[in-house]
């Protein structure tokens, strides 16, 4: 007889509503056949994964029961760099750990982590088990998942990241609603707007980013937009890099009409586009 396998892992979640949705990592229940959520008075249930995503790395589980403890979700796009912020979560199966810290950068992409990163990153300190366990401010409210951290040791180096909150609530809208998540796509390869290009181009910052090809065809082809077009904003919110228009795009919705600001020839235009549904992995 072939010998039967059974593993098991640890992890942590929040619940957010009361009747008991929780958010995780995808990475904690993504593959899991059974999911059992212990909660801190001792009361245990079975789970079921309502859907998960992977290139977020979000995932959203649900529970039955009554009188459950609901953590409230606050707003990520408020959150200050230096603020205080604490870590809730089951490192190494100590349940109920908590630690501090502050916001010591947001906007964190290009650490490949995830498909879609926007980072908050803080020194609170992060272990293996706090996965998918809420970080929350001062006002008692979530602002973000604790998904990984960047260490040499396997342990807290004092670098943990989480994904922010208003990232996770785009996905978990979806996943209630289908089951699934269906993002935005422009049609365009991008690149960083480096120093040496700011001054081939004429541009006063290094902020933005490049169009290095136009798909065609695609939105981005239909509203006009060329190979080196440097996109300023989205929908009128400043574009630091590729990571942060990838996700601008991919949280809107498709057939969504957005406005770009463009730098072109030495000057700024406006650019109307209808964006399309994400079929690959071009932004």
């Amino acid at each position: 007889q072939p010998r039967k396998y059974r593993q098991e892992g640890q992890g942590s979640g929040f619940i957010f509503s009361k009747d008991g949705y929780i958010l995780t990592n995808n990475h904690v229940v993504g593959d899991a056949d059974v999911i059992t959520v212990k909660l801190n008075d001792g009361r245990e249930y079975k789970a079921k994964v309502i859907g998960s995503d992977k290139k977020s790395d979000v995932a959203l589980i649900k529970i039955e029961g009554k009188n459950l403890p609901v953590l409230p979700l606050g707003n990520s796009d408020e959150i200050e760099i230096g603020e205080w912020v604490v870590a809730i979560g089951n490192p190494f199966g100590l349940t109920e750990t908590l630690t501090f810290g502050i916001v010591s950068a947001k906007g964190r992409s290009n650490v490949n982590i995830a498909d879609y990163e926007d980072f908050i990153q803080t020194d609170a300190a992060i272990n293996p088990g706090n996965s998918g366990g809420p970080l929350i401010n001062l006002e008692g409210k979530a602002i973000g998942i604790n998904s990984a951290i960047f260490s040499r040791s396997g342990g807290n180096m004092g670098i943990g990241f989480a994904i922010p909150i208003n990232m996770a609530e785009f996905v978990k809208d979806q996943l209630i609603k289908s089951g699934k998540v269906t993002r935005g796509q422009l049609g365009v390869m991008i690149g960083p707007v480096e120093s040496d290009l700011a001054d081939y181009f004429d541009l006063d910052r290094t902020k933005g980013t490049v169009i290095t090809e136009v798909v065609k065809g695609s939105p981005a082809d239909k509203a006009g937009l060329k190979t080196g077009d440097i996109i300023l904003k989205f929908n009128g919110k400043d574009v630091d890099g590729p990571g942060q228009l990838k996700n601008l795009v991919g949280m809107t919705s498709p057939k969504a009409k957005v406005n770009l600001l463009v730098f072109r020839d030495g000057k700024e235009k406006k650019f109307a586009v209808k964006i399309s549904k994400l079929t690959d992995t071009i932004t």
